[in-house]
């Protein structure tokens, strides 16, 4: 979590916006990872 907001500070994004912006951001990516998992796995 503390290199995300790090990540957003370096590139000019107000940590309350990433703050709102990382739980969505968080849960795509476990539905694309999940999505990968599974067509390799069958």
């Amino acid at each position: 979590m503390s290199a995300a907001l790090a990540l957003g500070d370096a590139l000019g994004v107000p940590p309350l916006a990433m703050a709102e912006l990382l739980p969505v951001i968080e849960a795509v990516m476990v539905a694309k990872l999940n999505e990968q998992m599974d067509q390799s796995n069958g």
